[in-house]
Order: structure tokens, then C-alpha cells, then sequence
């Protein structure tokens, strides 16, 4: 069996959970448990902390795993990442009190706090600059008001939260992080289908189909306008002079492709969510 190593709490486990159940696995109903198997399927599941998938998938005890950019390289381990899932985003940034620090270069020998010394020390010595880092589990953002650290590294959404503890951004992005699938590095039955369903589910998300009906005369700019994934599905109808149309596009121009589409002179635009695909 493939043993899939799933967050058991934290932002990323309900997404990640929602969205292998999209993918057709069967998971734990029981929030509390820890492992559950999915015979059907031929998995089973690892529910833990997201802090260490990264060290049981690098390890070999675990096949694969659902964990963030962040965590992964943070933790030094041996897995590698084998493709984004598209949920979890988040952005990594140096902060200081205000007008302290203008550049990286700024933090050298200065006391750094962060929740991810592995990480930022990485960055920090790809960079040339070397400087103490201070671990912390959590609230960076009060080490330099306490005394603890000179500046911080840490997760930034909109910055109002290290605005309001005196601090402002500054030097290069750290690291734009999201949920990741990483592997070990070997090739283990299902790993592929597991990958193919976790894509499938992401196209699902991102696109919809859209039918409609046009004259044949506009059929041409018709399909410009929404060329679709390959090429869209162009079928007769019973009026020679119209033809029905299907096409998949980004869920994103959903709305601006149906006004293009109405103002050329389709009609009976129709749009369908997609719930599972393999491109």
C-alpha cells in the first residue's frame, strides 16, 4: 500500500483532506485518529503534525506527503517536492522597527527571530550575510519589542500585523511558499495515480465547461475568443446555418468569455463545473 502522510491540523489538513476526498480516497472520519487505510484504493493514511511529514517522508517510513514549501525546507530532510497543490500560499519576509534596516546586508551580525532557523539560515548564507537567528514557535513579530531579537523572518499576509507590533518590511522575498506533494525519492505503486487524481482535482477547480450555440458565419471569432484547453468541440445542428459549441477555459474568464461570446453572436451559453479530469 502507498502510505500518504496528510496534516492532521493546522490551515493546511482540512484543504488537504477536502481535497484528496475530491481525488476518490476514503480518510478518517474520526478527527482523533491517526491512521486509517483506504483498501479500495490501495493507501493508507498518516495524520501528523505538518512540521514533520517532510522528516517521515525523507526518512523512507512514509511514501509521499502533503506539507508546505516552508516546512519542507525548513526541516533539511531528504524528500523532495514533487509538485504545488495550489492551496496554502504564503510569503516569507524580513521585518525590522521602522527605518532600521533598508537591505539585506542590513542583518549582518545582528540577532534574527524566526520560526524557521533552518530556512532563513539557508537564504541568509546564500546571501553572504551571517547573523544569530533566534527560534521561536510562534509570535515573532513581539521579539523585537521584548528585547528577544533585532529584526524578524516570518510569514506575511497583508503586514498589518507586524505594522502593528512597530515593524516594517524590508530587503528581498524570502520564500513564496505553498502546499506541496513531496516524495522520497523512490517510486512507489499508486505515487503516479495519486499525482494524476491530485492534478485532475486542481483542473476541476480552475476550469469549467461552457456550451453555447453560434451562427457558423461567426463560428471563427467564436472560438478565438475561447480557444480552450486543445480545441474545442464544434457539433452540427438541426439549422445548418448554427452549430453548438464546448470548450473548457479558466473559471477565472468565465464571465468576460460569455460577454465576448454574446456580443459575436453565440447564444444559449451554458456553463458546467467539472468535478474530476485527467488531461
Amino acid at each position: 500500500m502507498l502510505r500518504i502522510a496528510v496534516p492532521n491540523k493546522g490551515s493546511l489538513s482540512e484543504i488537504a483532506a477536502q481535497m484528496l476526498w475530491e481525488a476518490g480516497y476514503t480518510g478518517r472520519r474520526d478527527p482523533r485518529d491517526l491512521h486509517t487505510a483506504d483498501p479500495r484504493n490501495g493507501v493508507e493514511f498518516f495524520y501528523l503534525r505538518p512540521r514533520d511529514i517532510a522528516t517521515y517522508v525523507g526518512s523512507g517510513a512514509l511514501d509521499v506527503g502533503i506539507t508546505g514549501r516552508d516546512l519542507l525546507l525548513d526541516s533539511g530532510s531528504d524528500a523532495a517536492e514533487i509538485a504545488p497543490l495550489g492551496f496554502g500560499d504564503s510569503t516569507f519576509r524580513f521585518a525590522g522597527p521602522a527605518g532600521a534596516f533598508s537591505e539585506l546586508a542590513d542583518l549582518e551580525g545582528v540577532r534574527v527571530a524566526t520560526s524557521y532557523p533552518g530556512l532563513v539560515g539557508a537564504f541568509l548564507t546564500g546571501h553572504g550575510v551571517t547573523a544569530k537567528l533566534v527560534k521561536l514557535d510562534g509570535a515573532v513579530e513581539s521579539a523585537v519589542r521584548l528585547g528577544v531579537a533585532d529584526a524578524v523572518a516570518d510569514v506575511v499576509s497583508t503586514g498589518s500585523t507586524l505594522r502593528k507590533a512597530g515593524l516594517e518590511i524590508f530587503g528581498p522575498v524570502i520564500l513564496d511558499s505553498e502546499a506541496v506533494l513531496i516524495g522520497s525519492g523512490v517510486d512507489k505503486p499508486g505515487a503516479h495515480t495519486l499525482l494524476r487524481r491530485l492534478q485532475g482535482v486542481l483542473v476541476a477547480r480552475q476550469f469549467v465547461l461552457l456550451d453555447y450555440d453560434v451562427p457558423v458565419e461567426h463560428l471563427e471569432r467564436a472560438t478565438a475568443a475561447a480557444p480552450g484547453f486543445e480545441s474545442p468541440t464544434v457539433s452540427p445542428l438541426h439549422d445548418p446555418d448554427w452549430v453548438a459549441v464546448r470548450v473548457m477555459i479558466p473559471r477565472v474568464d468565465m464571465n468576460h468569455v460569455m460577454d465576448e461570446l454574446y456580443s459575436i453572436g453565440a447564444r444559449a451559453i451554458l456553463v458546467s463545473a467539472i468535478h474530476a479530469a485527467r488531461l
